[in-house]
């Protein structure tokens, strides 16, 4: 993994169910670590889709690729496995995955 960007979370607790979004084509499980802070990891199937922040969101694309468009901006960016974006609380963003299959990890607050 990049700098930064945690290949294992020790002594956290998984959450069963499972987070199923759009059909299924975005699926994510939650971690809890032992301070109580929820992190995600997911899976995003090709298509576009917009998601709203209650809190801040930090999201580490760990496999595969995506592009955003956060609230507000004009265009796209891209981010390669192994990048990081930041999404501001109270907004929304938009993530394209073109083919492949986009891995990331979410962090809140």
């Amino acid at each position: 993994m990049s700098q930064g960007i945690p290949a294992e979370f020790p002594g956290v607790t998984a959450v069963c169910k499972a987070n199923i979004y759009f059909d299924g084509k975005v699926i994510s499980h939650t971690l809890v670590d032992a301070a109580g802070k929820k992190i995600t990891l997911g899976l995003i199937f090709p298509g576009s889709y917009v998601f709203n922040t209650g809190a801040p969101e930090r999201m580490d694309v760990t496999a595969g690729a995506c592009r955003v468009k956060l609230a507000g901006q004009e265009g796209f960016t891209a981010y390669p496995a192994g990048t990081t974006f930041f999404v501001p609380g109270d907004s929304s963003f938009e993530i394209v995955v073109d083919d492949g299959i986009a891995e990331y990890i979410c962090s809140f607050g």
